[in-house]
């Protein structure tokens, strides 16, 4: 299983679980999690009837799709689930042989202060975790 958000670090986290899907023989499940904006102007963009959940599996599909193109004997599967992207990663890895997430490298002050969802999926999975950063 791997979270997949757009990021540089999830595109790494992607490939890197592809990669490991076909030296094991297992499928990859990509999952995105999202969350409609809130704050101000967003009343307008409900308003114009934006299918939050539609532009999610646009997203997903359009970042799946190149990164399985050189794996095309590893079966993908994709999910699209709104909520908080820890708690929707932490359940649907329950029953995962693996957890594969990407970490975009904030550490210290900014680290504390934004959260991390890898760190979470770390600290809490109830399956092995791989965490990939956005660089080499």
């Amino acid at each position: 299983m791997v979270g997949v958000d757009g990021s540089p670090s999830s595109r790494r986290a992607l490939d890197w679980a592809l990669r490991q899907a076909d030296a094991t023989g297992l499928k990859v499940v990509a999952v995105l999690a999202w969350r409609a904006p809130t704050g101000y102007g967003t009343g307008a963009l409900v308003a114009q009837g934006v299918d939050w959940a539609d532009e999610a599996r646009v997203s997903l599909e359009a970042i799946v799709a190149p990164a399985s193109a050189p794996w095309p004997q590893v079966p993908v599967e994709q999910r699209v689930l709104e909520g908080h992207p820890a708690e929707i990663l932490l359940a649907q890895a329950r029953s995962a042989d693996l957890l594969v997430v990407g970490s975009r490298g904030h550490g210290g002050f900014a680290g504390a202060l934004l959260g991390s969802v890898s760190n979470h999926c770390v600290h809490h999975a109830t399956c092995p975790v791989v965490v990939v950063h956005d660089r080499a």
